[in-house]
């Protein structure tokens, strides 16, 4: 894989910090081996409009091996990091199967990104997916349109109403992002397919910890944010944290004394609540001997390498250094930087490392149709203006010109028709999947 007498850089990771590392080392004499545990770069800041039908997986992912066809120097690898012996350079993946294989690297860049974050309540997964991959967004889908299945085919009022209940745990730009799309997919796109339920009684319910959502926007914009899921229907519940999730129902508790205790009936939970570092992030850093914070990031060194390991570096959201936001943008700036480093080191021998400085072009969220947030400085917009800028931004950063047009197309049919085509559900590989699933929900549903 790697040619005699070139240094061999792995890159961990095919989000932004990895991709964005490997195409900056593209003319550096250097191989490149990029490893991830998919086939494709995900467009993250769009999962939550795949996970409510507006657009299919294939616009917010992009093959690897396609995005780095004409690099010469790139490798792609599909597995997960392991282990990392750093006396001999050796950096260990299992594949699929569970095999696994070495990589041997003269240099090594970590962008595993973080996963998310059930706080010591690992269970908690099995009825409350998160929102980090697109199997994640793929597995809202089918929990989304097959309540709504669900819900036609009952009887009474009574027993639809838990089907037609949505929770979404956790206020951050996710969260709110996801609970004001489901609110547009059952008011719009579904109001006239079904005829025993109507679609636009169906309850999205919102709940944050924090007094106020979308807590990194300035307080003016959050309120105009609570204002517009207000607006639209999603009923937001602050200052409560979700402390129990049941196939049948959710549990909150405020946090302010005296704390009290609330049962909701839903079937369908999403939970955004936090993030933490991967699996991988921790035998990193036992292996380096480095710390870990609370959310298992690692700490780093102002060129973003190791402290004690000049030859390795963390980018992106499993780095912790100055507060950095765990936004795109830091990822894929950090990548850059850590290319450009790279690629000095083996032109020269001996180059200065220069601190990274992360450039922070600002924050954006999207709250409802028309309505979105866009926070840059002193620019603060919101509303219509805000809705237009968001689109802008993340056309731009989309990969691939296809998706673009793709996406924007989309974007625009959903607005002249206010339908949703991407809503197909899959249950598996096998007839036995599927039918598993739906034996599983009538259970839950008649207990």
């Amino acid at each position: 894989m790697t040619a005699p007498g070139r240094p061999h850089v792995v890159i961990v990771g095919g989000g932004f910090g990895g991709l964005h590392a490997a195409r900056r080392l593209k003319n550096a004499d250097v191989e490149v081996t990029l490893l991830s545990r998919g086939t494709s770069h995900v467009f993250q800041p769009l999962l939550y409009q795949c996970a409510t039908g507006l657009l299919s997986e294939g616009s917010i992912a992009s093959p690897l091996r396609h995005l780095l066809r004409r690099q010469q120097n790139a490798h792609v690898a599909l597995g997960e990091a392991t282990s990392i012996d750093p006396t001999a350079k050796i950096l260990t993946a299992s594949r699929v199967n569970g095999s696994t294989f070495d990589l041997k690297y003269d240099y090594l860049v970590v962008a595993a990104g973080m996963q998310q974050a059930y706080h010591g309540h690992d269970e908690y997964i099995d009825w409350a997916p998160g929102m980090k991959t697109l199997d994640d967004a793929l597995t809202i889908r089918r929990k989304l349109v097959s309540a709504f299945e669900m819900a036609e085919s009952l009887p009474t009022a009574e027993e639809r109403k838990p089907w037609l209940t949505f929770a979404v745990a956790g206020g951050g730009p996710t969260g709110v992002e996801l609970a004001g799309q489901i609110r547009e997919l059952a008011v719009h796109a579904l109001t006239h397919e079904f005829r025993s339920i109507d679609p636009r009684e169906a309850r999205v319910l919102l709940f944050h910890g924090g007094d106020r959502v979308l807590e990194s926007f300035d307080k003016n914009l959050s309120k105009r944010a609570l204002r517009t899921l207000e607006k639209v229907g999603v009923e937001t519940h602050l200052g409560v944290h979700v402390t129990d999730v049941t196939p049948r129902d959710i549990e909150t508790t405020t946090k302010a004394e005296p704390k009290t205790k609330t049962r909701y009936d839903t079937r369908t939970v999403v939970w955004t609540a936090g993030v933490e570092a991967v699996p991988f992030a921790k035998a990193l850093a036992t292996a380096l001997g480095v710390p870990q914070d609370r959310s298992g990031r690692i700490a780093v060194e102002a060129d973003l390498s190791v402290p004690g390991h000049p030859n390795v570096w963390v980018v992106g959201d499993m780095s912790s250094r100055d507060n950095l936001p765990g936004v795109a943008e830091v990822a894929m700036q950090g990548g850059r930087h850590v290319g450009k480093l790279i690629a000095a080191e083996v032109e020269s021998g001996s180059a200065p490392r220069p601190p990274f400085k992360y450039r922070d072009l600002g924050n954006a969220a999207y709250v409802a149709r028309g309505h979105a947030l866009i926070q840059a400085g002193p620019l603060h917009l919101s509303g219509s203006l805000g809705w237009i800028s968001w689109g802008v931004i993340h056309i731009a950063f989309l990969s691939g010109a296809r998706n673009r047009a793709g996406t924007l197309l989309n974007w625009g049919a959903t607005m002249l028709t206010n339908s949703r085509r991407e809503r197909a559900v899959t249950f598996g590989d096998s007839r036995i999947a599927r039918n598993q699933y739906f034996k599983n929900a009538e259970k839950e549903a008649n207990r």
